[in-house]
Parts: C-alpha cells; sequence; structure tokens
C-alpha cells in the first residue's frame, strides 16, 4: 500500500466533534451510540471524539476535571465506560459508514499521570518540579527532546489503532509539539493503515507543520470573521486573509467552523460572536475550500456555553431545528466535485457584486459541476447584483429547490441574514 497516496474520502468529508461528557444525560459512548444514525442522516462523515482517556485527579479543575489532562494514554475514562463499550462504538460507526478520529493530546499530561511516577524523566522540569503548561495549572509539558518518551507516544497512538481500529487523529496543540515527532510518529502509524491527521495549528503561522497534516485549523479566520462582526471592520479584510490562505494551496487544508469546544465554553456560543451573520458564516464554513467542522449541538441548535469541568449536559428537544440546514449543505459538500476541499482541479472565484462592502460570493467549478454561495455579511437589507462574467446559465437553489436562469438577470434582495447556494 502507498502511504504517499492522501485517502480519497478526505476530500469530501466533514468533521462533527462529539463532546461526551455532555452529549446526553448519561455521558457515555453507549448513550452516545444511540444518536450515530441521526447523525448519518444529517450528512455527518467523521466522528471526533474529545479525549477518551482517564482524567488526571492532581490539581484538576472543577469537579470532573479536564479531559485534556490525561492520566493514562492508553486507558478509557471510567465516566464514558470501558474500552470495550468504545471498540462497539467504533464497529457500530463504521457499519454506519463514518470515520472516526479521536482527540490525542501529545504537549501534555495531568500531574499524576502514570509517567510522572514510571517516568519522571520524561517531562520538563521547573524550579525543582514538573513544568507548568502555558497558563493551565492542570497540566505539565513533556520533553520531546527524550527519545525514550518519543516511542512510548507512538506506541500509545498504536494502541488506539490496533485495539479499536480508529481512523485517525485529532492533535490539540499540534504546534506546541516538535514538527518532526509528528513526522516520525505519521510514518510509524501508517504502517499500521492510512490514516487521517487534523492538527490544531494554523498554517499561516506553522507553515512547517503544514507537510504533515492532512487538515489545520483556520484560528486567524476564526478571530477575524469574529472582530469583523463585532466590530463593523470591512469585508476586504475577510478577502485579503482569505486569499492567504488560499496561497498556502493545496497540499493541506483548512477546518472551517463558527464554534468548538473552547469557543462554546470561554468566548461564548456562535450567536454570541456572530449575531446576524450565524448562518451565513456556517455556509461559508460548509462550502469554502476545505473541511466543515460542527460541534456537538450546533444542528439543535445549543445556545448556551457548556461548562468545561463540570456535568452541563446538552438541552436536547426532540426538534433539531437546524438539522435540515446542515444536512442540505453536508450532503452538497460530500456530492459535488466543485466543493472538494484540497483538490487542484477545483477553482474558486471570488465574484463582483454591487454591494462589495456587504455581500461575499462566490463560485466554486471543477469542469462542468459549480457551486455558487452568495452571503449577506452586513447587518441590514440589501439590493444588488452580481456583476461578473464568472455567473451564467441555470442553477439550482439546493435550499428551495427552485431554479434560477442567470441569464435573465443576477439580481437579488436580501434581507438580514440571508444567504442562497446553487448547483449546477
Amino acid at each position: 500500500m502507498n502511504m504517499d497516496l492522501p485517502q480519497e474520502w478526505k476530500h469530501t468529508t466533514n468533521i462533527y466533534e462529539v463532546n461526551v461528557r455532555q452529549y446526553t444525560k448519561e455521558g457515555t459512548f453507549k448513550a452516545f451510540e444511540k444518536e450515530m444514525p441521526r447523525l448519518k442522516n444529517m450528512g455527518v462523515k467523521t466522528l471526533w471524539f474529545m479525549p477518551i482517556t482517564p482524567i488526571a485527579q492532581l490539581n484538576k479543575k472543577g469537579n470532573l476535571g479536564s479531559p485534556y489532562a490525561a492520566s493514562d494514554y492508553t486507558l478509557v475514562n471510567p465516566e464514558f465506560g470501558a474500552l470495550d463499550d468504545f471498540k462497539h462504538l467504533v464497529n457500530e460507526a463504521h457499519r454506519l459508514g463514518f470515520k472516526v478520529i479521536i482527540d490525542w493530546v501529545a504537549n501534555h499530561t495531568g500531574w499524576d499521570h502514570i509517567w510522572t511516577k514510571t517516568n519522571p524523566e520524561f517531562y520538563l522540569k521547573e524550579n525543582n518540579t514538573f513544568k507548568m503548561a502555558s497558563g493551565m495549572d492542570d497540566i505539565i509539558e513533556l520533553d520531546y527532546q527524550n527519545e525514550e518518551m518519543r516511542l512510548k507516544m507512538i506506541e500509545a497512538m498504536k494502541f488506539w489503532i490496533k485495539e479499536t481500529n480508529i481512523d485517525g487523529f485529532r492533535c490539540d496543540l499540534a504546534s506546541w509539539v516538535t514538527v518532526d515527532f509528528w513526522e516520525e510518529a505519521r510514518s510509524e502509524l501508517e504502517k499500521i493503515k492510512p490514516l487521517f491527521f487534523i492538527g490544531e495549528f494554523d498554517e499561516l503561522e506553522n507553515p512547517e507543520y503544514g507537510k504533515i497534516f492532512d487538515a489545520s485549523y483556520s484560528w486567524k479566520w476564526m478571530h477575524k470573521s469574529a472582530d469583523f462582526y463585532k466590530n463593523n471592520e470591512p469585508i476586504s479584510e475577510l478577502v485579503d486573509l482569505l486569499r492567504k490562505y488560499s496561497q498556502i494551496g493545496d497540499s493541506s487544508m483548512r477546518a472551517w467552523f463558527t464554534t468548538n469546544h473552547d469557543e462554546n465554553s470561554w468566548n461564548g456560543t456562535e450567536f454570541e460572536k456572530y449575531g446576524d451573520i450565524t448562518k451565513p458564516m456556517a455556509v461559508f464554513s460548509a462550502t469554502w475550500n476545505g473541511i466543515p467542522l460542527l460541534y456537538s449541538g450546533q444542528e439543535l441548535p445549543n445556545l448556551k456555553r457548556l461548562e468545561f469541568f463540570e456535568k452541563d449536559s446538552i438541552d436536547w428537544t426532540n426538534d433539531y431545528k437546524m438539522a435540515d440546514f446542515y444536512k442540505t449543505l453536508l450532503n452538497l459538500k460530500s456530492s459535488n466535485p466543485a466543493l472538494r476541499g484540497g483538490d487542484p482541479n477545483v477553482v474558486t472565484y471570488l465574484l463582483h457584486t454591487s454591494a462589495n462592502n456587504k455581500i461575499f460570493a462566490f463560485i466554486r467549478k471543477n469542469k462542468w459541476n459549480e457551486v455558487l454561495v452568495v452571503l449577506n455579511f452586513s447587518k441590514e437589507d440589501v439590493e444588488f447584483s452580481i456583476e461578473d462574467e464568472n455567473v451564467s446559465g441555470i442553477f439550482n437553489n439546493v435550499f428551495d429547490g427552485g431554479k434560477r436562469d442567470f441569464s435573465n438577470g443576477k439580481s437579488f434582495t436580501f434581507k438580514v441574514s440571508d444567504y442562497a447556494v446553487f448547483e449546477k
């Protein structure tokens, strides 16, 4: 098997982040498993589980502690169930057609991780004790100059692939770990099977990591787009930043999102951040070049900040108000070749409109397939027309099923929060 070939599925996938603790009242793998058919129906392709390892008790935060402060890399958090429960979940996910990735926290562990007793030399030291991670007093940093620690870390990652047959990793704070470790780890792990790696880093800040990871975060975009909305910044600043991302090329992809576990808990829900443009931003995340990333509860939508160190279940109702919205977008992303992420055959054109300071419009083309996206990024109603030769012919509106012939005019009347997506 040629490991240099990327897995074909990564170009059409989306990622749904599962917060097991808060997902159900029970907070277990078994309870979450019952939700998977619903997520499959919504068009979800890849399930990312936040860390499933046990949580360190020494210096833990809150009553339950942070999932990102591990006490052992090869055990399961008993809060969630047993190893067999997770194996069952992965098998069932695969049967339903999902890919499964788990969160891997390689930079640090909790204070009473088993290695602090068996191999204290695996850690960085400061003031005669373990070195606390930057700004977070419940975790301590590992020493990536220590060869034996690196090998043990890779062995731990192998455990999950061999034991549970996962399809890859979401690597926490990836750029806090030396790039050569990820290089070594990936080549070793892929001797078992081809894997998907998404790293929590921004490639504009850490370009060298992009050579190893299939996808990375778009932190700069997330901060810039939130500032754009809150501070009424010009749309041209968003366009400039997207051009920089596009210049990275297609060897790696960006993940686009309006919320995730950190953002929701610490900086507010997507509605707090994006207000009127929450839905247009979600449409952007699902249709721009890369991978859409969703978080637990967005299909409701979830309107509360979830506690991070305590039990705080999502307030599920049986009315998933946003599920059809996401289903339309995720299915379009999976099925239309014009939305393939990281594919040099796809060309994206930013479109000129009569309201460039309020409307963000683009079209993506792959041979005869085309997807046209028109978003109201302003806080007011807008009448405008697309003044661009890249749009012509007959398209279907993916949300209402209507046909539109753009040779008969390209004018629109948008209310606040409006968006439109067409395919040809």
